[in-house]
């Protein structure tokens, strides 16, 4: 009897609740949260506001990383490289390729509005006019680039001064030699410790997705898109053929390497984009998922993707095309093809310069719309239709800023020899 107890297994331990929660993908968590807050905000209607602080302080834990995770983060990518011209070749290559798939963006906005026409027969007449700031001319932005104040940077998130300023940093150290061994190393373990510290906030993701859900939901509701129902078409079809098309094609064709290992790594930070629709707050989850999903190494993900929580807007210039053809529509303003070219070539250039915040586009229509004739005042119209509806119009938009700047990411890695294949392929089995 007594060998017959001894030889029984031993009953099943039971996991307890954290050991099931944290024993869940995070994506899925994500997703899951991100289902409930809309049923939820559905369901409670404007007491969903009540949630509204979640959301908020989970949108400030990603941005307060922002800052100094971008300049740790490519001071030392910088430094890793240790040759300045590998430097400036990765830096060529990333550039160009965020230009090119910008202008992809924009043609396939301009089509898409051609083709549906949101703007024909829109009734403007109850649109409340509002102003938007005079944006900053391509010599501004280019001047903004340099900081009088490095520290007063960091203070106030410009990100473009921000990377100029860790280039350099990074830079100083490679042509320091050994004297900037001491450096390097402490910005290797200052970007280790920042990707632990993103490590942890992530972790309140699923909480911060489902107020922001649920207030979107609960403040709008779904009937939302009837009012602008075919612009709302627009913008998904486009960001689809974005996301789908255009970035699987550089995965596909730039990097050569299959596809659903990349977007099942790209979860985490797709739903981070869509639930804040900001291309900034989610640049710490995009450098986590390039490098513990996707394989990519520091010294690559590190000068590319800061650079594209800038520059490479693919969402933003689809949207800011498609808007323009809305005015243009929706005011009866005829356009040539050249004006197509003009509105193509506007658009790429401004797109790179919209502040990667929710509606961050809306600040850039009045330079593109400028180039069509279309002046301040109907301007202020357009705005002031769409900006009741652009909240949700923003989070489908970001889903290709993210997807663009780590399909771009992942090529560049490729092409530098600097992906861990094994690991990216490891994303199969998720």
């Amino acid at each position: 009897m007594t060998d017959a107890l001894a030889a029984a297994p031993p009953p099943p331990s039971r996991k307890n609740p954290l050991q099931v929660w944290f024993g869940i993908s995070l994506w899925k968590r994500i997703l899951a949260a991100l289902v409930v807050g809309a049923v939820v905000g559905y369901v409670w209607g404007e007491g969903a506001t009540s949630l509204k602080w979640i959301g908020e302080i989970f949108v400030r834990l990603i941005r307060m990383m922002v800052a100094p995770l971008v300049f740790v983060i490519i001071a030392s990518g910088v430094a890793q490289l240790g040759d300045a011209k590998r430097l400036g070749g990765i830096g060529v290559k990333t550039i160009a390729m965020y230009v090119l798939t910008t202008l992809i963006a924009v043609t396939i906005g301009l089509i898409v509005a051609s083709l549906l026409g949101p703007g024909v027969g829109a009734d403007l007449h109850n649109a409340a006019p509002q102003a938007v700031a005079t944006p900053k001319s391509p010599a501004e932005l280019f001047i903004g680039i340099v900081p009088l104040n490095p520290i007063n940077a960091l203070a106030e998130g410009e990100t473009l001064a921000i990377i100029f300023f860790a280039v350099l940093v990074g830079a100083g150290v490679i042509v320091a030699g050994e004297s900037g061994e001491p450096v390097a190393r402490l910005l290797a373990s200052a970007s280790e410790v920042m990707l632990r510290i993103v490590g942890f906030v992530m972790e309140t993701a699923p909480f911060g997705v489902f107020a922001l859900i649920a207030v979107v939901m609960g403040t709008n509701g779904p009937e939302t898109f009837l009012h602008v129902a075919k612009l709302g078409v627009c913008v998904i079809i486009g960001a689809a053929i974005q996301t789908f098309v255009t970035h699987a094609a550089v995965v596909r064709l730039g990097a050569w390497l299959p596809l659903l290992p990349f977007y099942r790594g790209c979860m985490d930070a797709i739903l981070v984009g869509f639930s804040t629709s900001s291309s900034s707050a989610t640049l710490p989850v995009a450098i986590r998922v390039a490098e513990d999903n996707l394989g990519i190494k520091p010294s690559v993900s590190s000068t590319v993707l800061p650079l594209g929580a800038t520059i490479g807007m693919d969402g933003t210039a689809m949207y800011v095309a498609m808007l323009t053809l809305f005015a243009a529509q929706a005011f009866g303003v005829h356009l040539t093809l050249a004006d197509y070219a003009l509105v193509a070539v506007t658009t790429t250039i401004v797109a790179m310069g919209v502040a990667p915040v929710p509606s961050g586009s809306l600040f850039v229509l009045a330079a593109v719309l400028a180039t069509i004739g279309i002046g301040p005042t109907q301007t202020a119209i357009i705005v002031g239709f769409i900006l009741p509806f652009d909240r949700i119009l923003d989070m489908i938009r970001t889903v290709p800023n993210v997807t663009c700047d780590l399909s771009i990411a992942t090529a560049v890695a490729r092409w530098e020899k600097e992906i861990d294949v094994e690991a990216y392929l490891s994303k199969k089995d998720v």
